[in-house]
């Protein structure tokens, strides 16, 4: 469970007292317990217990136009992935009425979207169109988008995906131009449009670019970190006993050392060329492409003991192809034209 703390108006010495109320209290029975500020996809909620929804962005008006959108869904793995991901769920969705459910399920189309019933509330439902299965069709597509991008991105399972993290995932996918003007005005942080005066000069109207057009137009001019040419036809391939090159792309450490360290999660100060497995010619390190985020203590306790290091952390090589694959994933490593 989510909760938005009320704070005490009390401040002394910089020490701020919450009265969390009745309800909240069995969150500081916990281990841990994390006060923060409120994100911004959680500010506009009122003051005290969060509603418990799975994501937040699911109630954001401003994008319900975008995942509602047939090609979003399609984005996300289709209508029929969708249903195959509702199949997987146990109960039926109807929760209002007197609360008897036929122990079958059974997913049923809804107006583009799909919903969950068992067999008593499919049958009774059966070609009708109503309110609270309009909200379960629409809560399911936003659901379903949001899984899909916390995957794509690879984030934790359960991560409350952040209004930018869905930006850039509509953008790697190709869908940002779906993104309704009000939610692009908020991904390019502008201010609220200025209301129309009902009196005023003409020479004072100042006309405005569609916020989704500005928005679409700074995608565009994404470029990758870095862009792989294969050539299967260099000299060295036909020779017996080729000098080896050694790939070095500084832009690709750049974006390694940003990333949270393999060893103790937190941010990354060096991109570790991985030892000790054959890669790397003489004296050399090996190529830019075999590296690991590490944080400076992490980066030393692997050089003091790396066989002890690994056997807390993992394998390096399986670490390095853990974090290509990442990069592959978020469009940092792209490929470009071949020869």
């Amino acid at each position: 469970m989510r909760a938005l703390l009320t704070p005490y108006p009390q401040r002394d010495a910089g020490i701020v007292i919450f009265k969390p109320g009745s309800g909240l209290m069995n969150l500081f029975h916990q281990r841990r317990l994390l006060i923060s500020l409120v994100p911004d996809e959680l500010k506009d909620f009122p003051i005290g217990e969060i509603p418990d929804v799975e994501q937040a962005l699911v109630d954001d008006e401003r994008l319900r136009a975008f995942f509602s959108d047939k090609r979003v869904i399609d984005a996300a793995g289709g209508i029929d992935s969708m249903r195959m991901w509702l199949e997987r769920g146990q109960e039926c969705q109807w929760t209002l009425g007197d609360g008897y459910h036929d122990k079958n399920m059974v997913v049923t189309d809804y107006e583009g979207s799909a919903v969950r019933l068992c067999w008593h509330h499919d049958l009774k439902f059966k070609d009708h169109l109503l309110p609270e299965l309009d909200r379960l069709a629409y809560n399911n597509q936003a659901n379903f988008v949001i899984k899909s991008a916390v995957a794509k991105l690879q984030l934790p399972p359960g991560h409350q995906l952040s209004f930018f993290e869905l930006c850039w995932w509509a953008v790697t996918m190709g869908v940002i131009d779906v993104m309704p003007n009000p939610a692009a005005r908020h991904a390019l942080r502008w201010k609220p449009a200025d209301p129309i005066k009902s009196v005023g000069r003409e020479a004072d109207i100042q006309p405005e670019s569609a916020p989704r057009d500005v928005l679409v137009q700074r995608a565009e001019k994404v470029k990758p970190i870095l862009a792989l040419v294969i050539d299967p036809d260099t000299p060295e391939s036909y020779m017996l006993r080729p000098k080896r090159r050694r790939y070095e792309n500084p832009k690709y450490t750049q974006w390694v050392k940003r990333q949270p360290c393999c060893g103790c999660g937190n941010q990354a100060d060096d991109p570790h060329h991985i030892t000790g497995n054959g890669f790397g010619g003489m004296a050399t390190k090996a190529h830019d492409l075999f590296v690991i985020p590490l944080c400076r203590r992490c980066h030393d306790a692997l050089h003091a003991n790396t066989a002890g290091w690994e056997k807390e952390h993992g394998d390096q090589v399986l670490l390095a192809l853990k974090t290509l694959d990442r990069a592959l994933a978020m469009g940092v490593i792209a490929t470009g034209k071949e020869k």
